[in-house]
């Protein structure tokens, strides 16, 4: 089973934004992580960060063809992004939503996800964690 992870917009400075909200977590620290959970779970996981929307929409068009399960934390792009939102409509398998902080709790403007619809589950505020989570689930799924 090939789960796609796909960060996006800012979580390659993830060491350096509001400590509050990342806990200095590092987007290298979050993969290595991420890797030694898929091996324990028994998938793989191939992780992918950019920040430029054009890559992250042919991303989404590529686990549209080959995943088995998709994790998206867009990042910011998540509250307004309807090109990414229809990248993601192609995606068959399971998609879960992740996002390391409680945008829930955050400025209103995080609230709405343009993409929460297309997600079997969504993920906030677990930081790393939600990560696990997220494997957990779509290896669940599949079984």
């Amino acid at each position: 089973m090939r789960i796609d992870v796909l960060n996006g917009v800012n979580l390659n400075v993830l060491g350096r934004r509001n400590p509050e909200h990342y806990r200095g977590l590092s987007l290298d620290r979050l993969e290595t992580q991420i890797y030694a959970w898929a091996k324990e779970l028994g998938c793989e996981a191939r992780c992918r960060q950019t920040n430029s929307e054009v890559e992250y929409v042919e991303w989404c068009h590529d686990a549209a063809e080959s995943a088995d399960g998709v994790i998206v934390n867009a990042g910011a792009w998540a509250h307004y992004n309807y090109a990414i939102r229809d990248a993601l409509e192609l995606v068959t398998a399971p998609i879960v939503e992740v996002h390391l902080s409680d945008v829930d709790r955050r400025e209103e403007w995080r609230r709405l996800s343009v993409i929460s619809d297309l997600a079997a589950e969504r993920i906030v505020g677990k930081g790393q964690e939600g990560y696990r989570l997220a494997l957990e689930y779509l290896v669940g799924a599949a079984a």
